[in-house]
């Protein structure tokens, strides 16, 4: 747990948060970039439920004012093939607007690795244009880019080649990826067969 000041009050930094107590926490109304609040209250509280799942908030008082997602690859995507249990998807980092200069998304993701938490996994994150608030940043893709990777090489995560088709789509979209000292070497090898499906194809 971090506690950070702020013209809000004291923000504190926890997680993972269990499924029961992030149920007693609100949304902030502006957390809205993947579905409604409400929903996406939810959806934080069943991901945090799963063996794997994890959920790391920023909160002033009850009101969740950052959050940060970490499960499994979606059963639909390439990088569930692989069938890996140590293979962990950063998903979502969203941050209300009012609070974006804070550096929280920086300090959660640090949270969630605080302690060699994610030592024995492969965790990765694609980084996708269109999921991207260039409006309400002001960025264009490229500055927004750079901003990620920037947020992601803070706990080591480094860019990744890959042939998925969906990142390929665009020069912007990247893997990122941080591979735990603890990771066995098969594991590695697997995960190098799905970043690149073309390759093992004869």
């Amino acid at each position: 747990m971090e506690r950070v000041s702020s013209s809000f009050g004291e923000l504190i930094i926890e997680g993972p948060v269990p499924p029961e107590r992030l149920a007693g926490y609100r949304l902030h109304k502006d957390l809205d970039a993947f579905r409604r609040p409400a929903e996406q209250h939810e959806a934080l509280v069943e991901i945090a439920g799963l063996p794997e799942g994890r959920i790391v908030v920023a909160r002033l008082d009850e009101l969740i004012v950052g959050y940060v997602t970490f499960h499994y690859p979606d059963e639909l995507e390439r990088w569930s093939e692989g069938g890996m249990d140590d293979l962990i998807e950063l998903g979502a980092v969203e941050v209300a607007n009012d609070y974006r200069s804070l550096g929280l998304g920086k300090r959660m993701i640090r949270c969630a690795f605080a302690g060699g938490q994610l030592e024995n996994a492969i965790v990765y994150t694609t980084e996708y244009y269109w999921h991207w608030d260039l409006e309400q940043s002001g960025l264009n893709v490229w500055e927004y880019r750079s901003m990620m990777e920037k947020l992601m090489k803070t706990v080591d995560m480094v860019w990744y080649a890959t042939d998925d088709p969906e990142i390929c789509s665009h020069p912007a979209n990247c893997l990122m990826v941080r591979i735990g000292r603890e990771v066995p070497m098969e594991s590695i090898e697997q995960f190098d067969r799905v970043r690149f499906r073309q390759r093992f194809m004869y």
